[in-house]
């Protein structure tokens, strides 16, 4: 028998939770132009909701995170949520302040609607042997960011939150917050976004891609019916994570906790684990394979692909405009480098640098485009924001956050930027850091600028009515 463990007594701890399921029986049309019938959002819930439904913090889940961000789920649960270094009484995100909700979104596998669930069509046509058999598996539809705001949105109305006080994420859930932001503007007060970036580079969704053929290559993946077929992808699913994982590290961190280390003291001269590190990776990656399922990774991936706040407001094409009379950069850059090697350069050499220089332009352009789309898709948001990112994050890097700040910035909105020395890489966002947990409390805890300006207007109104009188 289990030993159970005493959950009130943890410090901090929201103790014992029980996940809700909210039913929507309302057709959702999602950007792919496909229709979910229906569907169900697993939610957490910490706190008490207070009279004016003022109080209510929505958390937004990474990749593989889920609705259980704190608490445990029973006296015999040793694993609390993922994210229970930041809720809780007296924590950051204070549950004795704040109504705190977590959904499950769509498309994921642990409870809402998505590739695992049962497909009512399935059910209509009397398709399939089995709960396996009638699952969605890959007739699940690709879903965005966009949509899961929408879904997020659809559930506020349920729990009746109009406004909320603040949504948070991590990573993906930064994404989502943002996306939040710029959907749904009257409908969030603070906004914070953490480890996040305005979009995925080519570099990741390089990443990504090879994380994906991994799964689509594995002989058990069976174009994505694994689950009528009893098989499934798990090699696939643990090279996968192990690429994943090895993003969100850093290579000094590696450096600390496993070296050059080897398992058994010396070379075994075969392709089975002889290092630390290789043990690691597998680990994690046959932990992840036994809790996951293939088809919701694939779909989570294409999400970060997606994802794209600017998509919706173009930005001017500058592709035209004569920018010879403007003082660039790049230009200086270049006309310095080629006279520095025009006397003594050969014609290759001096086409090459030519051709450096042309792509530095054409860097500055894109960068100048990508700002000033981000400016026009934050240009009508009314919250305010915390921005934070990781000094040793190269997943979604401090420049990506920065990219943000600085948009926010040229639109004049409030906006608050920390960059946390930390060594833990992309998944710092996840560790107890007292400078991180502590800016995040101040920022939710503040007063909202609006409603001070409002006190001063009243306080200026009270003050011209006494000297009036007087």
């Amino acid at each position: 028998m289990a030993s159970s463990v005493n959950h009130t007594d943890s410090v901090g701890s929201v103790g014992i939770v029980t996940p809700q399921t909210f039913h929507f029986d309302e057709p959702l049309t999602l950007e792919c132009n496909r229709t979910l019938p229906s569907f169900d959002l697993i939610v957490e819930t910490y706190g008490t909701l207070n009279e004016d439904q003022s109080n209510a913090i929505l958390i937004c889940h990474a990749l593989s995170g889920s609705h259980h961000a704190a608490g445990f789920h029973s006296a015999e649960d040793k694993k609390s949520g993922w994210w229970d270094n930041m809720i809780g009484p007296n924590k950051a995100i204070d549950t004795n302040r704040f109504f705190v909700v977590c959904v499950n979104n769509i498309g994921s596998c642990f409870g809402s609607t998505g590739p695992t669930t049962i497909n009512p069509d399935r059910i209509a046509d009397g398709d399939g042997d089995g709960e396996e058999g009638r699952a969605y598996g890959p007739d699940f539809p690709l879903v965005t960011i966009k949509d899961w705001v929408k879904t997020q949105a659809m559930l506020s109305d349920r729990l009746g939150i109009e406004v909320w006080h603040a949504i948070v994420g991590g990573s993906m859930g930064g994404m989502q917050a943002l996306q939040w932001a710029v959907d749904y503007p009257e409908r969030i007060k603070r906004c914070v976004v953490i480890a996040c970036t305005p979009k995925l580079s080519a570099q990741n969704i390089a990443f990504n891609e090879v994380a994906r053929q991994s799964i689509l290559s594995d002989p058990d993946f069976k174009e994505g019916r694994y689950l009528q077929a009893g098989t499934y992808p798990r090699r696939g699913l643990i090279l996968a994570r192990m690429v994943g994982h090895i993003t969100y590290l850093t290579d000094d961190a590696m450096k600390a906790k496993f070296g050059r280390d080897l398992k058994s003291g010396k070379f075994m001269y075969g392709y089975d684990v002889e290092f630390q590190v290789e043990s690691y990776l597998r680990y994690q990656g046959e932990r992840f394979s036994e809790n996951f399922d293939a088809n919701t990774y694939l779909l989570m991936t294409k999400a970060l692909d997606y994802f794209d706040p600017t998509r919706d407001y173009p930005s001017y094409d500058y592709s035209s405009q004569d920018f010879s009379s403007q003082d660039c950069p790049s230009e200086s850059l270049a006309n310095s480098i080629g006279d520095s090697v025009k006397a003594d350069s050969s014609e290759d050499e001096l086409t090459a640098t030519l051709a450096y220089s042309a792509d530095i332009d054409s860097i500055e352009d894109s960068n100048y485009q990508e700002l000033t789309a981000l400016k026009a898709a934050f240009a009508h948001t009314q919250c305010q924001y915390l921005i934070v990112s990781f000094t040793t994050d190269w997943r979604f890097a401090p420049e990506r956050s920065q990219e943000i700040v600085d948009a926010l910035m040229a639109t004049g909105k409030p906006v608050s930027y920390i960059n946390v020395d930390a060594p833990h890489g992309h998944d710092s966002f996840l560790f107890d850091i007292p400078r991180y947990m502590g800016a995040v409390r101040g920022f939710l805890n503040a007063p909202f600028m609006a409603d001070n300006q409002a006190k001063n207007n009243q306080q200026d109104s009270s003050h011209q009515k006494a000297g009036a009188r007087s």
